[in-house]
């Protein structure tokens, strides 16, 4: 600054200049005040150059750059003396300060003059008052702005628009923001919802422009929207479940299901948000305003090709896409699946997860079991396309094979005894005992033990090879009459009492009833009154019933022929309902028994 020299400066020293050449002038008059009169004149030429203009402090004047110094630019406004304004209210772009000689800006005046006599001057006050001149008239007028966000501030964004504005985050955009770092630096328009210049107070919105060129846009949207039309849209956001489609104006739902006809995990596989795509208009609901889309209805339906494709019984190749615990899904084509049922994926295993046999991704040869075009279903098969062993299994082991085994597993209808290899065979809990009567499998067999047993049959269709152990031996009851006919006496032990009667042992393993009422020929009260658990009696056998596998006896009637009583008539008639109700009442007590 030391090597500044103002206008009003250099024009002092111009009248003192011309004053020095008068002085011999008023030397030769004795009798005149030369210091007086040399000041008086001063005054009056310097006041005399400084009145072509009437400056004030606040005016907003134009200048030219006159020099542009290392801490200060010298402007001229054609005032007594130059303005000075720091250098660094000039903007820096690409490393060069935006300022030359010779180029006219506009300017605040701060101050008169300063201790160097200068006029102080303010580019960015001008600009800053120019600035606050626009946004009111905009204000006023409902005029949009153009603006560029600086920074983030609490509750929204910071924006120049020659002046600092607020952007609350609700007025940024048409949806809520979450991440503000996006619009740091961009320009926008802009539009004022409050300003209070005396506050310094501006609050904008760009959400009120989106709003109405969105209104605009989907009233002109709205006159297309036709149900079957290909329309172009823009992706706008994308969900585990579809994306949203801004069709102008009007956004639409594009579901995953509707994006192809083939799986996808994701609708990022097919489409990325501001993308531009073709959808096809499905459903438009104007009162509420919702549209659904489809991607995939824009080409053909693979299905419709599927029953000359893949006919039934015909052989296919395919890639696994997905497992469950039920089975495996084989994509055949684009858009085109089918299902292996665990069952229908070997003849011998017994899979229980699809992920025992295949695993995603893996090519696998398939037959076509069955079609459901309602549904969209195709059943395959794997263990198709491989020999049966059970086939072979009833060839190799006719009803009547005597076979040997290991108890693989134990269950509350039976016993599986290991065949071959993957294939088992049931022994159902009715083929353990001709005779005794079994509560739990595991009272007889123990899982891993050998047990020998008799092939009863082996069903392909349904996978099953029958065994029997009581087969091994001949059936008791087969020679019951023989051994126990009509009539016939013997010791029997009671095995049981309940309350209709007591359950008495023949032999090992077969049991006969004496009925409450064939117990003695006294009156009694209850069974135990006449037997007890574990004591032996002689009982007349009086019914047999082979099928049903039961034997009706009587104490009384041993008495009786033992008093030499004519009893004929009465053993007739007890023989006749045994048959009937006393045996249909023997077995529905026996079945309580059973369940007991």
């Amino acid at each position: 600054m030391n090597k500044t020299i103002s206008k009003s400066q250099k024009e002092k020293l111009s009248v003192l200049a011309m004053l020095d050449a008068e002085d011999s002038k008023i030397a030769a008059n004795p009798g005149f005040n030369a210091q007086a009169n040399k000041t008086g004149e001063f005054e009056t030429m310097f006041q005399a150059s400084t009145q072509d203009q009437d400056f004030r402090v606040g005016d907003v004047v134009t200048g030219k750059v006159v020099e542009v110094q290392s801490d200060y630019v010298l402007v001229d406004i054609n005032y007594k003396s130059e303005g000075l304004i720091p250098i660094n209210e000039f903007r820096i772009v690409d490393g060069v300060r935006q300022v030359k000689v010779g180029e006219t800006v506009e300017v605040l005046i701060d101050r008169i003059e300063n201790e160097n006599g200068m006029i102080a001057l303010s580019k960015d006050k001008a600009d800053m008052l120019r600035a606050w001149t626009d946004i009111s008239k905009a204000a006023e007028n409902e005029e949009i702005i153009e603006g560029t966000v600086i920074a983030k501030v609490k509750g929204g964004l910071s924006v120049d628009i020659g002046v600092k504005a607020f952007l609350p985050g609700s007025q940024i955009d048409l949806r809520p923001v979450r991440n503000m770092d996006v619009y740091l630096g961009k320009k926008y328009k802009f539009k004022v919802i409050k300003f209070n210049k005396k506050r310094g107070n501006i609050v904008l919105s760009r959400r009120a422009i989106l709003e109405s060129e969105r209104d605009n846009l989907k009233a002109q949207t709205a006159d297309t929207m036709k149900e079957g039309a290909t329309v172009v849209g823009l992706v706008k956001n994308i969900t585990d479940y579809g994306a949203f489609i801004d069709l102008g104006g009007i956004d639409g739902l594009l579901h995953i299901t509707d994006m192809s006809w083939g799986r996808i995990k994701h609708p990022s596989e097919v489409i990325s948000v501001g993308a531009e795509i073709n959808v096809k208009i499905l459903k438009y609901d104007t009162e509420k305003e919702r549209v659904s889309l489809g991607m995939k209805q824009l080409t053909e339906d693979p299905w419709a090709a599927v029953q000359s494709q893949f006919p039934i019984g015909s052989k296919a190749k395919g890639k696994i896409v997905s497992l469950a615990e039920y089975g495996a899904f084989v994509e055949l084509g684009n858009g085109i699946e089918g299902l292996i049922h665990v069952s229908e994926m070997s003849w011998t295993k017994r899979v229980k997860h699809a992920n025992q046999i295949v695993q995603v991704d893996q090519e696998v040869d398939v037959q076509v079991l069955a079609i459901d075009f309602e549904n969209r279903k195709i059943s395959l098969g794997m263990k198709q396309l491989q020999a049966n062993p059970w086939v072979e299994m009833k060839e190799s082991y006719p009803p009547g094979t005597i076979i040997e085994g290991e108890v693989k597993s134990i269950t509350d209808f039976g016993v599986f005894i290991g065949i071959e290899d993957g294939i088992d065979g049931l022994v159902h809990i009715s083929d353990f005992s001709w005779t005794k009567r079994v509560n739990h499998p595991s009272e007889m067999f123990a899982k891993g033990a050998k047990v020998r047993a008799v092939v009863l049959g082996v069903d392909t269709e349904n996978e099953r090879f029958s065994l029997g152990v009581k087969q091994l031996e001949s059936d008791p009851w087969s020679q019951i009459e023989t051994k126990y006919g009509i009539g016939t006496q013997h010791e029997v032990k009671v095995t049981k009492t309940v309350d209709f009667g007591a359950f008495v042992e023949l032999e090992s393993d077969i049991e006969g009833l004496i009925h409450i009422s064939e117990l003695t020929t006294e009156k009694i009260a209850t069974v135990e009154d006449a037997v007890k658990v574990g004591s032996k009696i002689k009982a007349e056998v009086i019914s047999i019933d082979k099928d049903a596998r039961k034997v009706g006896l009587s104490a009384k009637l041993v008495t009786l022929r033992d008093q030499k009583a004519n009893v004929d008539d009465y053993a007739k008639k007890v023989a006749t309902t045994a048959k009937t109700s006393f045996g249909d009442m023997f077995g529905d007590q026996l079945k309580g028994l059973k369940k007991d």
